[in-house]
């Protein structure tokens, strides 16, 4: 492990404490087990959501995205969801460390909502025919979903996305400060007897082709 540059770091849950102070009673007692109305209402609502993930080899945490058309997450009961695992990259950096530790965080996000949903508990990799079924979109059903029993969940306040003015088109940066992502693929893979034109044809056939 490469060692870090700081001399002053915290190593006890005391001296955070001593730090930061204790949380509110109202941060205390938002943290449910169970999915209420607005939690189901919040998902409902929710195109996006972020899904964070560790292995189990080098305690390597990954955080990855979803998303599909609002309500794509279905709601089985109050403590059980499941999301469909679409078409992708194939890496399953998620699914394979479902697969050696179950513990999995959720973060919805729904657009112009500053607010956001979290939600944490256990994952399962799951293949119901049944469940699958209901998942099925543009005539694509998923090979699997990733089954999830929740064992806390609550609404997070909006103070980062008012800091970040993520839905603010005023503050977006412009498009062309970035490279695309076949110019940084490109630069980043350096692949023998791969041109831009190539990546670029690539990426833009398994966003119009392959996104099911």
């Amino acid at each position: 492990m490469k060692a870090h540059p700081f001399t002053n770091v915290i190593t006890s849950q005391a001296e955070l404490r001593d730090l930061v102070g204790e949380p509110s009673e109202l941060s205390l007692k938002k943290e449910q087990q169970t999915l209420d109305a607005h939690c189901r209402a919040f998902i409902a609502l929710s195109p996006f959501l972020t899904i964070g993930t560790m292995d189990a080899v080098n305690g390597w945490c990954d955080v990855s995205p979803r998303g599909d058309a609002p309500g794509f997450v279905q709601i089985l009961d109050d403590q059980t969801l499941l999301i469909p695992e679409r078409s992708g990259n194939r890496r399953v950096d998620t699914l394979r460390n479902i697969l050696q530790t179950p513990a999995i965080g959720l973060l919805f996000m729904v657009p112009g909502v500053e607010e956001t949903l979290r939600v944490n508990g256990r994952a399962w990799l799951v293949r119901d025919d049944e469940w699958l079924d209901r998942m099925t979109f543009q005539g694509k059903r998923p090979l699997l979903g990733i089954g999830i029993t929740i064992e806390e969940c609550f609404l997070q306040c909006a103070k980062a996305l008012k800091r970040s003015h993520l839905w603010n088109p005023a503050h977006w940066p412009e498009r062309s400060r970035l490279p695309s992502l076949a110019e940084m693929l490109l630069d980043q893979t350096k692949m023998p007897a791969t041109t831009l034109a190539d990546l670029e044809a690539g990426i833009l056939e398994s966003y119009t082709n392959r996104l099911y």
